[in-house]
């Protein structure tokens, strides 16, 4: 819908899917988050959370078109490459389907084309269905940090524009996505995105874990968001437990989400990319606790919708 800027969670979990009774209210899939803004379809990441995605996708395409198959125009940006944020791409049915246009952005890890890797992971043995056979069209591109990508009114397909050398200047009503490379995730980083429109803005800021004083690049990136949406994998008690702590493997606490987001001065806060072994319970404690110190946080959570 035109004039709408709403974010949805679809899957907020990290590192492996759980079908636990115990953790369904928060959800159980892995990372995948809709963007809707001024009529345009931007997808993070394709953990399994993308595979309900893709059957409401359907589901409101056959509703516009009283039944009939409607195009379906997808921006996908991918953070990098790891099971997690990749898994549920193969079950992602618009993807099947001729009508649909995806147009697949993301980084290039370990000298591997973005394409190749999506590819490899559809490759017999490991998959039925190879990537050319899919039937819809792909435009799949490496993007970098000297990249943005804009969305003008009335126009599916992306711009690639350098941000040293191609005109900047947009029409107001343009949707501006920027990224930043992370590189405090093993073994390659990870990219972070902010879209943004008419003044308003997100961060996505998964598979992040924080320095010393604070992560500053990511504080710039973020500054005055609407909405930050970052990794709150482990407690603070995970994280430096002995005998096994989690410092080094690319994650964050609460702790270090909300001092990204008070330093940055954003005005929501949301935890993502939730422990598997983490519970409803324990996971809605964390977000009272992350609550009584910064008002604006909240606990992502499948099907939340947050408007801004």
């Amino acid at each position: 819908m035109s004039g709408e800027f709403r974010i949805t969670f679809h899957g907020v979990r990290g590192s492996y899917p759980c079908p636990n009774p115990r953790m369904m209210r928060v959800g159980g899939n892995t990372a995948c988050v809709e963007v809707l803004v001024d009529g345009h379809l931007i997808i993070i990441d394709a953990g399994t959370g993308i595979i309900n995605l893709g059957r409401q996708l359907l589901q409101r395409a056959a509703v516009a078109g009283n039944g009939r198959p409607t195009p379906l125009h997808i921006t996908l940006l991918f953070s990098h490459t790891h099971h997690d944020h990749t898994q549920g791409f193969p079950f992602f049915q618009p993807a099947y389907l001729g009508a649909s246009t995806l147009y697949v952005f993301g980084p290039r890890m370990l000298r591997e084309n973005l394409e190749e890797a999506l590819a490899r992971s559809m490759r017999a043995p490991n998959f039925p269905v190879e990537i050319t056979d899919l039937q819809s069209t792909r435009v799949v591109r490496n993007i970098d940090e000297a990249e943005m990508l804009v969305l003008l009114p009335g126009q599916p397909a992306p711009e690639v524009r350098n941000i040293y050398h191609d005109p900047l200047d947009m029409p107001p009503d343009a949707v501006s996505i920027t990224l930043l490379k992370s590189y405090a995730h093993p073994t390659t980083g990870t990219f972070m995105y902010r879209i943004a429109w008419r003044n308003k803005s997100v961060v996505y800021a998964s598979d992040t874990e924080s320095y010393v004083g604070g992560d500053s690049r990511l504080i710039a990136f973020a500054k005055g968001a609407d909405l930050l949406i970052h990794d709150a994998q482990f407690t603070h008690e995970e994280y430096v437990g002995m005998p096994s702590p989690r410092q080094g493997w690319g994650h964050s606490t609460p702790d270090m989400a909300i001092a990204v987001a008070q330093a940055a001065g954003v005005n929501q806060l949301a935890l993502f990319h939730h422990d598997p072994l983490h519970e409803d319970e324990q996971v809605d404690e964390i977000g009272r606790q992350a609550r009584a110190r910064f008002p604006g946080a909240l606990v992502a959570s499948e099907r939340l919708s947050v408007d801004i």
